[in-house]
């Protein structure tokens, strides 16, 4: 039987990631490197609550270009927590999901506590859908409309205020 904090995760993997830090942590989960650039071609940073890779991802909007410093979810472990147990986002933050293979996604939002806008990128990378505002904590499957070659995340209604939507090109580079 495994041991859960109150918060979901198993005690011992708490207690193993309390004792490491971020840099410890990257090859664990075989996030990239430190030094790999980022989309832009400037060093690459990592964000200070995930410690995830974070890279620059545009989403072109008709005549408006959108750029996000964004926590690359590219492991399975970071993916599977995502932004769950984060009170915050800011407008310029966001988190990208890449699917490799490309394949129908869906997500819930167990242990987020706030809303988000969870947009579906299509293998052509241009949006085939969002799911607005989604609901904190719903166990509800938000599924993509098809193939998914990515999903990206930002804070709910931010979509709808920029103007973002389906056929948007969402335009980013991963590390090698």
């Amino acid at each position: 039987m495994v041991r859960l904090l109150p918060f979901g995760l198993p005690a011992a993997f708490a207690l193993s990631l309390a004792a490491c830090t971020a840099a410890d942590a990257e090859p664990e989960v075989g996030n990239a490197e430190s030094g790999t650039a980022n989309a832009v071609g400037s060093e690459a940073d990592t964000h200070p609550i995930s410690g995830l890779l974070v890279i620059e991802v545009q989403v072109e909007s008709g005549d408006a270009a959108h750029v996000f410093k964004t926590e690359l979810a590219d492991t399975p472990a970071a993916q599977a927590r995502g932004l769950m147990f984060r009170t915050e986002l800011a407008n310029d933050e966001a988190m990208l999901f890449p699917s490799n293979p490309p394949a129908p996604r869906s997500f819930w939002m167990k242990n987020t506590p706030i809303p988000l806008d969870i947009i579906f990128v299509g293998t052509d990378r241009r949006i085939t859908n969002i799911a607005a505002s989604t609901v904190p904590y719903s166990l509800d499957s938000v599924p993509s409309d098809g193939i998914a070659s990515a999903v990206l995340e930002v804070r709910g209604g931010l979509s709808e205020e920029l103007g973002i939507g389906p056929g948007d090109l969402v335009e980013y580079s991963l590390p090698e």
